[in-house]
């Protein structure tokens, strides 16, 4: 009993410290945007791809490396990923052009997906379910509190030692991970150990999502259309035959025959597709039209994961009591109406309105998050936590891929390929204003998805 209490502790340890340091990462770099395209010459669009080139990688490869988990082991992929995290951190710190920059954040997104695909398998693994609410919103609070430290960091970091200190401070951190790993993780979890790797089915997983991911960014122009359409037909091509191998990539049955794990899942991407770019949009927002600077801009940015990160653990408590569909609903209608306060911000608007939304929608994140991903995991049986936890991340990357792509195909609409100067401030007002309103309403239909799951209980 004591060996396993050890082991719970030093698997939350772990998997904490991971959660802390990747999104972390990510919110200090939407506060480095600006210094990172003054240096790199980035037009509007190319900003926009220093987000989502990091999540395409984590999203094409996010579901095969959790099934790779469970087949050769999680503590290793996870081993693996955060080794590569760590050393392309180093990489976008050193680069001296923005395709080298932009290749490092491809293997950033990398590690990531063998991160994000793995730690919450891990826990969900150690720890007994009456307790799973719990330590899930531990996990989720310790994402939050990167999210909240990062603007801070970056902020700082950027002002006093340059955009490209936000990527090296993740070298020795890494270091911190991967020697606790060594030192506290002694178990391996493989439940599907001998069972054989669906790589046709990765393969084409993989390039159904670079060709959505490519199409939706080249909209409205013909080539965007046609990648569209290629991705529909292979996403079709790729669910029929998931249904018929043995060992699929993807447990397209679970979703098929489990009312909880389709809908919490479709919930998820839904909510990520509606808040993710808010970091980016409002880094831009406070830091061109309010002409704050980009520690200044972090301190702003802070409210809303702060709001998360304290609110996390609670939700994650009352879904071990309550319905998750009912708090993570509530969390949902808390976002939507953030998002309707952004989509109202202009040039004279207070700091108090800005800070207000932040906290409404972090709020609401927290509120559903932790009670969503009780609801996922707590949906299927021990053998698919990697695959169910990687489902569950996929979700979470392909919203904030999707969300990163509605704010770049408005500004593409509205700016074109110019760089965001005084000249085109009005445009770039238009534009968040039209992607506040387009995530409004995706939360609003997200509340109908997170009702239709169904009881858990």
């Amino acid at each position: 009993m004591e060996e396993d209490r050890s082991l719970q502790r030093a698997a939350l340890l772990v998997t904490t410290l991971d959660s802390f340091l990747t999104p972390m990462m990510g919110s200090a770099v939407a506060v480095a945007l600006p210094s990172i395209a003054r240096d790199f010459a980035m037009n509007a669009v190319q900003l926009g791809w220093v987000a989502s080139a990091y999540l395409l990688a984590a999203a094409a490869l996010l579901l095969p490396f959790g099934r790779l988990a469970d087949i050769h082991g999680r503590k290793k992929v996870f081993t693996i990923g955060t080794l590569l995290f760590g050393a392309a951190s180093l990489l976008a710190g050193l680069a001296p052009s923005a395709g080298l920059f932009l290749f490092a954040r491809v293997l950033q997104g990398t590690g990531g997906a063998m991160i994000f695909g793995t730690s919450v398998a891990i826990l969900t693994s150690v720890f007994p379910p009456q307790r799973r609410g719990w330590v899930l919103g531990i996990n989720v609070a310790a994402t939050y509190s990167g999210l909240s430290l990062g603007p801070f960091i970056g902020g700082l970091l950027t002002q006093q030692f340059g955009w490209r200190s936000v990527f090296l401070i993740n070298v020795p951190l890494g270091l911190l991970v991967l020697t606790v790993l060594w030192l506290k993780m002694r178990r391996e979890w493989a439940d599907c150990r001998g069972e054989p790797f669906d790589w046709k089915g990765s393969i084409g997983y993989s390039l159904m999502l670079v060709a959505f991911m490519l199409g939706f960014t080249w909209l409205p122009g013909r080539r965007g259309a046609m990648m569209l359409v290629i991705a529909v037909a292979a996403f079709t091509l790729f669910v029929g035959r998931e249904l018929r191998v043995p060992y699929p990539i993807f447990q397209a049955r679970l979703a098929r025959g489990n009312t909880v794990f389709a809908f919490s899942n479709l919930a998820a991407l839904v909510n990520y597709s509606a808040t993710f770019a808010i970091s980016f949009l409002l880094s831009l927002y406070l830091q061109y039209i309010k002409g704050f600077t980009p520690r200044g801009a972090g301190l702003v940015l802070i409210a809303q994961p702060v709001v998360m990160a304290l609110f996390s653990p609670l939700a994650g408590r009352l879904s071990d009591r309550l319905e998750p569909r009912v708090v993570a609903s509530l969390g949902m209608g808390f976002c939507a109406a953030g998002l309707f306060a952004f989509a109202w911000l202009g040039p004279s608007s207070g700091l108090v309105t800005v800070v207000s939304a932040l906290v409404l929608v972090g709020f609401g994140f927290a509120l559903f998050s932790s009670p969503n991903t009780n609801a996922i995991m707590g949906s299927v049986e021990k053998k698919y936590y990697g695959v169910a936890a990687s489902t569950l991340g996929t979700m979470r990357i392909v919203g904030q891929m999707l969300s990163m792509g509605i704010a770049t195909l408005v500004f593409s609409l509205f700016i074109g390929q110019a760089r965001i100067v005084p000249s085109n401030f009005l445009l770039f007002q238009k534009s968040m204003r039209v992607s506040f309103v387009i995530f409004c309403l995706l939360c609003c239909a997200g509340v109908f998805f997170s009702l239709a799951r169904g009881r858990v209980r």
